[in-house]
């Protein structure tokens, strides 16, 4: 099967090369604060998270006359979109949507390939603001990007899965008739909690090498496994420690090669030693995975030593709850991957877990949810008016992200936002998963509450 073809399009200057820079590895495309930098078609190949396209980078989008400089990069721009299997159309999230981004988003719109809507430069407030105009442009849900901070990379890879042609299962072993596509699953840790012994016990064979020093496994390795007739994608990463504790330059590179795997993978099992639970690393890491917005599961190895304990279990269910609330209801297995006990219960609450992370609620039992979730607990008044929630909905699943409109939202307290997620955890049955709420407060010059 020829390498698929992914264009990268949007108006000058909105960060196009820096996210091909981004994709491809290198520096090969010329970045600069100057609008028109990048003038011809430049293309790279791109293996990102088992992945391999063609991206292109073509010059920005500009309104111009076909016979000036400007018409002809805009018809090699064209001629990029017509070749291309998927389009990631790019604006700038800080500028919001300009008239040129509904003009030419009509024109990617008309090429008939997947389009993906980047919204570039959506870190911090004003960002976020803008990636959610983007919706305006009728392309489907904008993913919140940051090229130059490598944010957003996961939900990208998602998308791209969805959008690049299947491969034909003749020629491609991940795939099988039924369309099936592997789970990606990372399990992480602290140096010797026994990731490694895990997977090999998974796979029935000593595929990894183990030992009872930290730190054997350096690379991030990516193993395919099946389980129950699922096909999943095992990766084993370096134990990872804190930052101020780590000299060794391979151990750093290790540690980075860890978080990629975090974000690439769908299902992350936080592996702790039952023997010396919930260290201040174990919930560091957790923290991390929970940021990235990815599926949890936490796993509890070497029960096997500390199983004679009774009501243990019970107690660290109870420490999980108190120590981790952002990721309430999240499984814990205990598990030993030396004498395989504990395997399947784990990949039961993994693939349970990913079920979970995909969830979609329809927006009418979300407002009948908020409606009787704001009437039971009022939100509070500010300065004599109290705040108003008119509506809420589901933006994306992967994690589960709701947005809620109202009046003064900005002046929501922490409180009630914790307050909202844990009755929407709760109504909707979404235990562990991260859930991500954005509050966005009416325009409407004539809205007086």
């Amino acid at each position: 099967m020829d390498m698929p073809t992914v264009a990268i399009v949007g108006r000058p200057n909105v960060g196009k090369s820096t996210l091909f820079n981004r994709l491809v590895g290198k520096k090969l495309a010329l970045v600069d604060d100057r609008p028109g930098v990048t003038r011809d078609r430049r293309e790279g190949d791109v293996a990102f998270g088992g992945l391999i396209f063609r991206v292109i980078d073509t010059a920005g989008l500009e309104e111009a006359d076909d016979d000036t400089l400007t018409g002809r990069m805009r018809m090699q721009t064209e001629a990029a979109i017509l070749a291309a299997d998927v389009v990631l159309f790019v604006i700038d999230a800080r500028a919001g949507v300009l008239p040129a981004d509904q003009s030419f988003a009509e024109l990617t719109r008309r090429a008939g390939c997947p389009v993906i809507l980047i919204a570039n430069k959506a870190e911090g407030g004003a960002g976020m603001s803008g990636a959610y105009e983007a919706f305006s442009l009728g392309l489907g849900d904008p993913i919140p990007f940051s090229a130059e901070h490598g944010e957003g990379l996961g939900e990208l890879h998602n998308a791209l899965i969805e959008a690049l042609p299947k491969p034909d299962p003749d020629e491609e072993e991940d795939e099988d008739g039924s369309g099936s596509r592997s789970l990606r699953v990372a399990i992480v840790g602290r140096p010797n909690a026994g990731k490694s012994t895990l997977i090999n016990n998974m796979l029935g064979e000593e595929r990894l090498l183990v030992g009872p020093e930290a730190g054997i496994t350096r690379d991030s390795i990516s193993l395919d496994w099946e389980w129950r007739g699922r096909r999943i994608k095992l990766h084993d990463t370096a134990g990872m420690r804190r930052r101020a504790r780590i000299d060794d330059k391979l151990e750093k590179l290790a540690v980075s090669d860890g978080l990629r795997a975090v974000r690439f993978a769908e299902v992350v099992v936080v592996l702790l030693d039952a023997t010396i639970p919930f260290e201040k690393q174990d919930l560091t890491i957790v923290d991390l995975v929970e940021s990235e917005g990815r599926a949890l599961v936490i796993g509890l190895n070497k029960w096997d030593l500390v199983a004679d304990q009774p009501g243990l279990l019970k107690q660290l269910r109870e420490d999980c709850t108190r120590l981790l609330p952002q990721v309430r209801g999240v499984s814990v297995v205990p598990l030993s991957g030396l004498a395989g006990q504990g395997v399947d219960k784990l990949m039961q609450a993994v693939v349970d877990a990913a079920a979970v992370w995909d969830r979609r609620v329809s927006t009418s039992r979300i407002n009948d949810w908020l409606s009787e979730a704001t009437s039971r607990n009022p939100p509070p008044a500010v300065s004599g008016r109290r705040i108003k929630i008119r509506y809420a909905t589901q933006v994306k699943s992967r994690p589960p992200h709701f947005a809620l409109f109202g009046n003064q939202l900005d002046a929501l307290p922490k409180s009630y936002t914790r307050y909202l997620v844990n009755g929407l955890r709760e109504a909707f049955d979404l235990p562990g998963t991260p859930i991500r709420l954005s509050l966005r407060t009416s325009q409407n010059p004539f809205d007086k509450g």
